[in-house]
C-alpha cells in the first residue's frame, strides 16, 4: 500500500496555506480574504476541505475566512495527547490569538461544533458569534446518551465502538473503507447520489490515511467516554452548565442520523444571549456540503446581525 502523506491536503485554490503556533502545537491554516476572522472547525472524518465552498464565499462577503485542520488531522501536529474538551477549545481560542485577532466568530460542524460550544462556554471574550452546524451542546448529547437508548445511543453505537484499543486500523484498513460506510451512513440521500459526494469521500479516506491521523482522530471520542467516569469529566461538565453568552446559531440537517435532530434540538437552553435553531430539510449530517447555499446564506445572515 502506498503512504499517504500530508501534501494530499495542500489542495490548490483561491487561498493560501500557513502554519500557525497556538497552545503549543502546529496548526495547518486555510485563509481566504480580509474583514473580521471568521474560524471554520470541521468535524470527524473530515478534514479542512469540509469548507472549501462555503468559506470562499463567506470571503467574498467581506471576512477573513480561516478553515483550519484540528489538531491530530490533516497537516495539523499530530501529538499523542491533547485530545480532551479543554485543550481543543484551547487550541481554537490560542488560534485566535495565533491569527492576531481579539476575537473571532466561529463556525463548527459535527465534532467541530461540539469543540465551538466549548469554546464559547470556557473563552466567551474570545467568541462574538457560534454558529454550529450537526452537534449538539455537550451536555444535551450526554443526556440523550442516557435517556434516549433506541434513539441518540442506537445513533451513537459507531462512537462507541471507537473504544475498542487499536480500532484507527479498522478505520484505515482497505483505504479507509469504514470513513466512506460511516459518510455514506450519515449522509441524506440526495446529496449521495452525486459525484461530488464521492469525490469528497475519497477525498476524506485519503486524509484518514496520513500516518497517526487515524489513531488521533479516534482519541477524542476515547476522552469522551473515559471522562465520563474522571474528575475530568466532572469538572468539564460543571464548566459547560455554564450559560452561554454568545449569540448562537444552529443548524441542524432533518435526516442527520449522527446527532438525531430531537437531541440538538434541547441545546438553546444553554444560552442567554440571542439564540435560533434552523432545521434544513433533506439534508444529513454534513448539511455544509450537502446545502451549501442555504448554509452559507444562513451563516452570512447571523454574522452581520448586530
Amino acid at each position: 500500500m502506498a503512504m499517504v502523506d500530508e501534501s494530499c491536503v495542500l489542495v490548490e485554490g483561491p487561498w493560501t496555506h500557513r502554519f500557525v503556533g497556538a497552545n503549543g502545537s502546529r496548526f495547518h491554516v486555510v485563509e481566504a480574504g480580509t474583514g473580521p476572522l471568521v474560524l471554520f472547525l470541521h468535524g470527524f472524518p473530515e478534514f479542512w476541505w469540509a469548507w472549501h465552498d462555503v468559506m470562499t464565499r463567506v470571503a467574498d462577503a467581506g471576512f477573513r475566512a480561516v478553515a483550519i485542520d484540528l489538531r491530530g488531522y490533516g497537516a495539523s501536529d499530530k501529538p499523542p495527547r491533547g485530545y480532551d474538551g479543554y485543550t481543543m477549545a484551547a487550541d481554537v481560542t490560542g488560534l485566535i490569538r495565533a491569527l492576531g485577532e481579539r476575537s473571532a466568530m466561529i463556525v463548527g460542524a459535527g465534532a467541530g461544533g461540539m469543540i465551538g460550544w466549548a469554546a464559547a462556554a470556557f473563552h466567551p471574550k474570545l467568541v462574538s458569534r457560534l454558529v454550529v452546524l450537526g452537534a449538539a451542546h455537550p451536555l444535551r448529547l450526554r443526556a440523550a446518551l442516557f435517556a434516549d437508548p433506541r434513539g441518540q445511543f442506537a445513533a451513537s453505537s459507531t462512537i462507541l465502538r471507537f473504544q475498542v484499543p487499536r480500532y484507527e486500523h479498522v478505520l484505515t484498513r482497505d483505504n479507509a473503507a469504514l470513513v466512506g460506510e460511516l459518510m455514506t451512513h450519515w449522509t441524506g440521500p440526495q446529496w449521495r447520489q452525486t459525484a461530488e459526494f464521492t469525490d469528497y469521500v475519497n477525498r476524506c479516506r485519503e486524509a484518514m490515511q496520513i500516518p497517526q491521523a487515524a489513531f488521533c482522530a479516534l482519541e477524542a471520542y476515547r476522552w469522551v467516554a473515559r471522562s465520563a467516569l474522571r474528575l475530568q469529566g466532572y469538572r468539564f461538565v460543571k464548566l459547560m452548565q455554564h450559560p452561554l453568552i454568545t449569540p448562537t446559531l444552529q443548524l441542524h440537517g432533518a435526516l442527520d442520523t449522527a446527532t438525531l435532530p430531537r437531541t440538538a434540538q434541547g441545546s438553546g437552553r444553554y444560552v442567554i444571549a440571542p439564540y435560533e435553531w434552523r432545521l434544513i430539510p433533506d439534508a444529513g449530517h454534513f448539511l455544509h456540503q450537502e446545502a451549501p447555499d442555504v448554509v452559507t446564506g444562513e451563516i452570512l445572515r447571523w454574522l452581520k446581525t448586530s
